[in-house]
C-alpha cells in the first residue's frame, strides 16, 4: 500500500503506475455523474419529436454512454477494468436550460470505485448527444460534467454540496 503522502500513480522511481488495489476489500461501490448539454429550444423540441436527420438521439445517446462505461480502463489510463454491475443512463429535458440533463449511475461490486465509469458514461452521451443532433445545430455546449456521489470504500462516501 502506498505511504500516506505520496502520489498513488507514482513509484519510487517518478514513473506512472498502476495502483495496486489486490489488498483492498471487495465492497458495493457507486457513484452518480451528471453533465448538461444546452442547445436552442428549437433543437430541443425537434429532438423531443423525434424530428432530428440522424434519428433516435437521446436512444443512441444512452447505448453510447453505457458502452463507454464499460471501456473506460481502455480510455482513462491507468484505471481499472471493473467488472460492473449496473450502468444506467438518463436524460431530464429541461426547457429553462434549455437542454439536457444527463445522469449516469454505475455500480459494482470491487476492490476500487467507479466515479471515473459515471463521469466517462456521461461524457460519452454528451458527446453523442452533440454528434447526433449537430446537423440541427453546431452551436450546442457540453458543461459542467461532475461527479455527484460516490458510495463504498476505504474513503468513504461523498455527495456533492
Amino acid at each position: 500500500m502506498q505511504a500516506e503522502n505520496s502520489l498513488s500513480h507514482i513509484n519510487a522511481q517518478g514513473e506512472a503506475q498502476m495502483v495496486d488495489v489486490s489488498g483492498k476489500k471487495v465492497t458495493r461501490r457507486q457513484a452518480v455523474a451528471e453533465g448538461k448539454v444546452k442547445m436552442s429550444l428549437s433543437t430541443l423540441e425537434a429532438i423531443e419529436a423525434g424530428n432530428a436527420p440522424k434519428g433516435d438521439v437521446l436512444g443512441t445517446a444512452k447505448i453510447a454512454g453505457i458502452m463507454a462505461a464499460k471501456k473506460t480502463a481502455d480510455l482513462i489510463p491507468l484505471c481499472h477494468p471493473l467488472p460492473l454491475k449496473k450502468i444506467e443512463v438518463n436524460f431530464l429535458c429541461d426547457r429553462d436550460l434549455p437542454g439536457y440533463v444527463i445522469r449516469a449511475t454505475v455500480t459494482t461490486r470491487a476492490e476500487t470505485g467507479v466515479e471515473m465509469e459515471a463521469l466517462t458514461a456521461v461524457s460519452v452521451t454528451a458527446l453523442t448527444l452533440y454528434d447526433m443532433a449537430k446537423a440541427l445545430e453546431k452551436s450546442m455546449s457540453i458543461e459542467s460534467i461532475h461527479l455527484i456521489s460516490k458510495t463504498g470504500g476505504k474513503s468513504g462516501d461523498y455527495r456533492k454540496g
